[in-house]
């Protein structure tokens, strides 16, 4: 179950950063994400940026914790890294549910439930 967990949060996390990329490039409306509530580039490149950073982070949490990069980090602190990621992943799952973009809502909510449970499942091994 570890090494599902393992790829699946770094397969998600690569297609969001490249998902993003495409918003920022403007090849993705950003009016299908968000929650559908940004209304300029202004905010939807901000929101983008922090997007990207954060799952970039993600990514090196979940690359570091699967020992597929080796770096003197304590265990705990992974630990305590992915549980603090399940619980956003669990807020951004109430935020889908309350999107006024169906896409948003049937595509994203499911996606953040797998992220939730793949950051407990790696959290607690």
């Amino acid at each position: 179950m570890k090494e599902i967990a393992q790829i699946g949060l770094l397969s998600i996390f690569s297609l969001t950063i490249v998902f993003h990329l495409l918003i920022l490039l403007k090849i993705i409306p950003y009016t299908i994400v968000w929650g559908a509530r940004l209304k300029s580039d202004e905010a939807m490149y901000k929101f983008e940026i922090v997007s990207i950073t954060l799952h970039i982070i993600f990514l090196f949490v979940v690359l570091f914790k699967s020992n597929y990069l080796i770096l003197d980090i304590n265990g705990n602190i992974l630990n305590i890294t992915l549980w603090i990621m399940a619980g956003l992943f669990l807020l951004n799952t109430v935020g889908n549910l309350f999107s006024k973009n169906k896409l948003e809502k049937s595509i994203f909510t499911p996606v953040t439930i797998l992220l939730t449970i793949f950051a407990i499942i790696l959290a607690l091994n």
